[in-house]
């Protein structure tokens, strides 16, 4: 779009509303382009805000990225744009709404709760924190995420899943539940589930069948030891997202691991 009187993509250059308490920000995001409210964001947290509110959110990107603050909350009223959460570091961050693609792009620490649907590539490079998502998801969700040092990062999706779900995933948890779908016609996940996966382990709420999976995936029923990993998962997503454990633990839980840590190893160098 031409950048004319005062606009930006269709945002007025103009800088949000602040209304502020002693540890509380509210931040009226309507018309506000993505890169003012993030420094407005950014702010209020360095000036000492641990709650911080957005409201009228419709789309701006990049929300949380790149802060690193233990002990913050942020509230997103409305729907979040791409690539909420990157390289964040600490925020816990609430979003009433749904989000769109890439949240937790690389995210180091902390917990992104989604009460509504999401997009493609969540939590691609994730290496630590916490994803809850309590609707539908898309593409690629998953996609590379790791484990790095103590850091074991956790996914859990409430409902559907396209194709690629964990593609290429060398380290984490990641669950899906296939409970708060759109699409209850639909199979709980699409094709190539755990392409290229060589790490971390994915937990399907339900069945797949072996053509759905990568190649490189060995699909066993989740075991009493299994379960004693997943339920404290699942625990902490049914708490941030006022769900029954008991109805999610209804259902027995298939398992999916990678068979090699080196999937394609004979492809580049002899075995």
């Amino acid at each position: 779009m031409t950048q004319n009187r005062g606009v930006v993509e269709g945002y007025v250059k103009v800088a949000p509303v602040v209304v502020r308490d002693v540890e509380k920000a509210t931040i009226d995001a309507a018309g506000i382009y993505y890169k003012h409210l993030n420094e407005a964001i950014r702010e209020v947290v360095a000036d000492g805000a641990k709650h911080v509110v957005l409201e009228n959110v419709n789309g701006q990107r990049y929300l949380g990225t790149g802060v690193q603050a233990k002990g913050v909350k942020i509230d997103v009223h409305g729907t979040a744009g791409n690539d909420l959460a990157m390289f964040m570091d600490g925020p816990s961050v609430e979003i009433f709404g749904a989000a769109q693609d890439g949240v937790g792009n690389t995210m180091n620490a902390g917990t992104v709760t989604i009460h509504g649907d999401a997009g493609d590539v969540l939590g691609y490079g994730m290496r630590g924190g916490a994803v809850y998502v309590k609707g539908d998801v898309g593409y690629r969700v998953g996609i590379h995420m790791k484990a790095y040092e103590n850091l074991v990062p956790v996914m859990v999706c409430g409902g559907n899943a396209r194709d690629f779900f964990g593609e290429y995933m060398a380290g984490g948890i990641l669950v899906l539940l296939g409970m708060n779908t759109q699409f209850a016609d639909q199979p709980l996940v699409g094709s190539f589930v755990g392409a290229g996966m060589h790490g971390g382990t994915i937990y399907l709420r339900g069945t797949v069948e072996s053509w759905q999976c990568g190649k490189e995936v060995g699909i066993t029923e989740a075991t009493e030891d299994d379960m004693a990993t997943l339920k404290p998962v699942l625990a902490k997503y049914c708490e941030a997202l006022g769900m029954d454990l008991d109805e999610v633990l209804a259902v027995p839980f298939t398992k999916l691991a990678p068979f090699s840590h080196r999937p394609y190893g004979k492809m580049y160098a002899p075995m």
